[in-house]
């Protein structure tokens, strides 16, 4: 086979790897991607840089995600923005795929912050309500161990913020795509950018719109929190606490319709008006979830009790008819169905949080969320 071709094969499959999110690293991506096509040894020299990798899977985001990837990218360099001014005191520098362009589906929001303590950094975070977890990392690099401060941010892209000590600031890193001088900008430069490369923003406007909008996942996550101290009864639901119940009802959706983000956020939230009003519970979830959800997640919420009556053969024959005549009409019988399988006692549920970033991930994938 010909060197370029078979470097191109290599590049294009270990695109596919990172893509998908089988691999994370570039020289995993890179030695998983020749074995395969080689079946044996390949010379150094056949092998693609990770430049090439990192161009192949921009091909792959353009190809998969569409217009879509370039309305991402600006969004996350629009979020970028308003992070750093959170953190300007930190001297933030946006780094990596948002600034170069080189952005894919789930990728992150890399931003480097200075400071000597830690505590200073997430205390700003606090002080603006972020929620965020902070991770200690060991690193082996250049023969010696290094542990780097992470902090993680779920927001409406994910950020990564890594935290270096202050006489840092003016240090060169190296890119560990191309080994040249990393690419960074600090607010001023990526105010700039933005400027050039939209020039029909204001990116002043888009900031302070940004700054009313409301993170509708920190509204779910409010609205199941107080779930875990409902106690429910013990006739009707063996399992325990309405979140735990919740989150059954959600895992059993999601294993029959995955993509479905609408009825997913049914299944989710269809109960969150029990740490409201108890007498009352639909009403109240629909009064406190309207704005966030979209009419047929609503639709959803409002007919789940009475889809209940249906398996049981207690509902009416005008108020079946009703319920038959609607477009989700199924989809409303299935979600009684995991209402009613989730109540299970000691079966392991996904985590609050695991189940947010899935619906968080499907909208950034094939858009949705309320209208």
């Amino acid at each position: 086979m010909h060197r370029s071709k078979l470097r191109r094969q290599i590049a294009y499959e270990a695109a596919r790897l990172l893509y998908s999110h089988q691999e994370s690293e570039y020289y995993r991506a890179k030695m998983k991607a020749a074995r395969r096509i080689c079946q044996g040894w390949v010379k150094p020299a056949d092998l693609p840089s990770n430049a090439e990798i990192r161009d192949e899977v921009l091909a792959l985001a353009r190809l998969h995600e569409g217009e879509r990837q370039q309305e991402n990218l600006r969004q996350m360099r629009l979020e970028a923005l308003r992070m750093m001014h959170i953190l300007c005191r930190f001297y933030p520098r946006l780094v990596g795929s948002v600034l170069t362009g080189h952005v894919r589906q789930g990728s992150d929001i890399d931003i480097h912050v200075f400071s000597d303590s830690v505590e200073a950094v997430t205390h700003t975070l606090d002080q603006h309500g972020v929620v965020y977890d902070v991770e200690r990392k060991q690193v082996r690099k250049h023969g010696e161990y290094r542990v780097y401060t992470h902090i993680h941010i779920q927001d409406r892209f994910p950020f990564e913020l890594t935290v270096y000590p202050l006489d840092k600031v003016h240090y060169v890193f190296k890119s560990s795509i191309t080994g040249k001088p990393m690419e960074r900008a600090s607010i001023a430069q990526l105010e700039q950018l933005l400027a050039r490369e939209y020039p029909e923003i204001s990116p002043q406007e888009a900031l302070e719109e940004l700054e009313q909008q409301v993170d509708r996942y920190q509204v779910f996550q409010a609205l199941l929190l107080p779930l875990e101290r409902v106690e429910q009864s013990r006739r009707y639901h063996p399992e325990g606490d309405a979140l735990y119940h919740s989150l059954q009802v959600f895992d059993l959706a999601r294993d029959e319709l995955p993509y479905d983000q609408e009825f997913l956020e049914a299944a989710l939230l269809h109960d969150v008006g029990k740490a409201i009003d108890p007498q009352d519970h639909v009403r109240a979830a629909l009064e406190a979830l309207d704005g966030f959800i979209t009419p047929r997640t609503a639709w959803l919420i409002e007919h789940h009790m009475e889809a209940q009556q249906l398996l049981d053969g207690r509902l009416g024959v005008r108020a079946r008819r009703r319920l038959e005549a609607h477009e989700s009409y199924e989809e409303l019988v299935l979600l009684a169905r995991c209402d009613r399988l989730g109540r299970q006692q000691g079966v392991e549920v996904p985590e609050l949080d695991e189940a947010l970033d899935y619906l968080r991930d499907l909208e950034r994938t094939f858009g949705g969320g309320a209208s």
